[in-house]
């Protein structure tokens, strides 16, 4: 079967999901506002500048698994899907999944957000592959470190070769769709690379390689 393959944040969701979590953290006083919220949307732009030091990222963002029991985290992101994820979720987005479900395609999310985050999404989207950054769990909590290859850039061409390998698939008539130009690394591997409402930087790439350019906003 062939692989049909969906970025996450501002592909299937009107929104960055790793942003969104900050912020509610700090909606709900699990971390300190000012400070956070600061350096939230500092790593934030320079992800979108493609500049971000993945790993100085997943120190941050990772931080509070760590000081917070696993019972709280889990309750926290309930509460967190209901209100901040399933209104973003984009209609076309679940319709476009329909569509290469019904082709009999094999789905996969993949995705630098962390796990921890991203898994109830890629449930709540009926999508049963998800290669996404591993935060590290030992003895029942989340130790703040990740685990494996962070699923960022040539990051994820890595992981996904390796799924392929345990799963006995390949990039025959594959499709990745993205709204990034750090995806660019996994779009330049696959048969149909789809530029999906993408950045400025990915639009020009994607023109001037002749790549589908779509969106899924109303």
């Amino acid at each position: 079967m062939s692989l049909s393959i969906f970025d996450l944040d501002n592909t299937l969701l009107d929104g960055d999901s790793d942003y969104l979590w900050g912020q509610f953290l700090v909606e709900r006083g699990i971390v300190d506002g000012a400070t956070y919220e600061a350096r939230n949307q500092e790593f934030y732009d320079q992800y979108k500048a493609g500049t971000l030091d993945i790993f100085e990222f997943l120190e941050f963002s990772l931080q509070p698994l760590r000081e917070n029991p696993t019972e709280k985290l889990y309750e926290w992101r309930e509460d967190f899907l209901r209100e901040k994820i399933r209104p973003i979720i984009l209609a076309k987005g679940r319709a476009l999944i329909r569509h290469h479900r019904d082709q009999g395609n094999t789905l996969m999310i993949i995705t630098a957000t962390n796990s921890f985050v991203t898994a109830p999404i890629a449930a709540e989207l009926g999508i049963e592959h998800l290669l996404a950054t591993d935060p590290e769990f030992v003895s029942g909590r989340y130790t703040g470190r990740v685990s494996g290859i962070p699923c960022f850039r040539e990051g994820k061409v890595q992981r996904l070769e390796n799924w392929m390998q345990q799963h006995q698939q390949d990039l025959s008539n594959s499709w990745f769709y993205s709204d990034s130009h750090n995806d660019l690394p996994l779009l330049q591997r696959v048969t149909h690379p789809v530029a999906t409402d993408p950045d400025n930087t990915l639009r020009e790439h994607s023109l001037s390689h002749g790549w589908q350019i779509i969106s899924l906003r109303d």
